[in-house]
């Protein structure tokens, strides 16, 4: 009979970056940002599929401009704001903060569909998350059972149980993000491979900036409002032919 392998959380600090000394912790990271974690997120564009229908996405450049206002403008100044505030909710053990960051994430999903993509996210990889062997995930039943959980706060749940610190935790969400999108244009713009790995090289490097933007951010300042982004995502359930979730 096979023995289940499990494990308690591993303790983090939330300024320490261990990543270059531990190859388990890259790891971790590297499966949580993967492209196979069966979350659903290659199924939505977030706004991009009409953003290309109406033309304002056409080409390499367009897209670069789109991928790279959105993370500076909404990315930053929402969910990596309010990772660093869930995570550090994880490390003092306060669920009533989880809470309410998570009720605030929610509440900044401009449209409907954006609300049921972040949604649908974040509900897959909390089913993951308790089936993963090796997590000990018991102490947390109370998070799980959110009715409704927003995918920035599963994801700061997720990066907490596999030891990473914050740093890494946000670089994280952000490569997701931008890889997701590049994959989108792809298929959308459509873009070459070589132009798609092209802007994964260019809006990486605004990681760093958008992070420290974020982490500077009071709380009263968490949120944003891209009316273009709103309504791509709004009228994308109209659009005639669609190959993403809307």
């Amino acid at each position: 009979m096979e023995a289940k392998v499990t494990a308690t959380v591993i303790p983090i600090h939330m300024t320490e970056n261990r990543l270059s000394q531990n190859p388990l912790r890259l790891n971790r990271l590297l499966q949580l940002c993967s492209a196979n974690l069966p979350v659903g997120g290659f199924s939505f564009s977030q706004g991009l599929e009409y953003a290309v229908e109406m033309g304002w996405v056409n080409n390499a450049k367009s897209t670069q401009e789109w991928i790279s206002f959105n993370l500076n403008q909404s990315i930053a100044y929402t969910d990596l704001a309010l990772l660093n505030r869930l995570q550090k909710s994880l490390v003092e053990d306060d669920f009533g903060s989880f809470h309410k960051w998570n009720q605030h994430a929610l509440a900044c999903r401009e449209s409907n569909e954006l609300y049921l993509a972040d949604v649908a996210m974040g509900k897959a990889l909390m089913r993951l998350l308790k089936d993963i062997q090796g997590i000990d995930s018991q102490h947390y039943v109370e998070l799980i059972k959110e009715r409704e959980i927003s995918f920035v706060s599963a994801f700061a749940l997720s990066a907490y149980l596999f030891g990473l610190d914050l740093n890494a935790a946000q670089s994280g969400f952000c490569w997701a993000y931008i890889d997701n999108q590049v994959a989108a244009a792809t298929k959308l713009v459509p873009l070459g491979q070589t132009q798609g790995q092209n802007l994964l090289f260019e809006l990486s490097e605004q990681v760093e900036q958008a992070i420290e933007l974020a982490n500077q951010l009071d709380d009263e300042n968490i949120g944003a409002s891209l009316p273009r982004l709103a309504m791509a995502s709004a009228w994308h359930e109209t659009q005639y032919t669609r190959l993403f979730r809307s």
